[in-house]
């Protein structure tokens, strides 16, 4: 079993920023890709960003330039930088690991969530 544990969401002011952290632990001997997605009130749950093992990356358009997603492979770790945050990025932010575990499964974990408000 893998958990994945979030951390840093909150209240923001537009054009702030914020830092999400997102700890793996459990069953792991690697994680292929992470990422964070995110639900709006209402809306679908959408990509934000994904990065690799080999640190490729992939973001979405609304995010492009703002938000930066990193990893540290042997932390079992990611981050996503959001800088310039607007109204439209308020959301429940979610981890997601696609995970390769010992014993050989391989297995598609979420995190809890954190809420980002970005409001005046």
């Amino acid at each position: 079993q893998v958990q994945l544990v979030e951390s840093g969401g909150g209240l923001v002011q537009p054009g702030g920023s914020l830092r999400l952290s997102c700890a793996a632990s459990g069953s792991i001997f690697s994680i292929s890709v992470m990422g964070w997605y995110r639900q709006a009130p209402g809306k679908r749950r959408e990509l934000v960003a994904l990065i690799t093992n080999s640190g490729r990356t992939n973001y979405a358009d609304s995010v492009k330039g703002r938000f930066t997603i990193s990893r540290d492979n042997a932390k079992n770790t990611a981050w996503l930088q959001m800088n310039s945050l607007k109204p439209e990025d308020t959301a429940v932010y979610y981890c997601n690991a696609d995970v390769n575990e010992y014993g050989g499964g391989r297995n598609d974990y979420w995190g809890q969530g954190t809420q980002v408000t970005v409001s005046s």
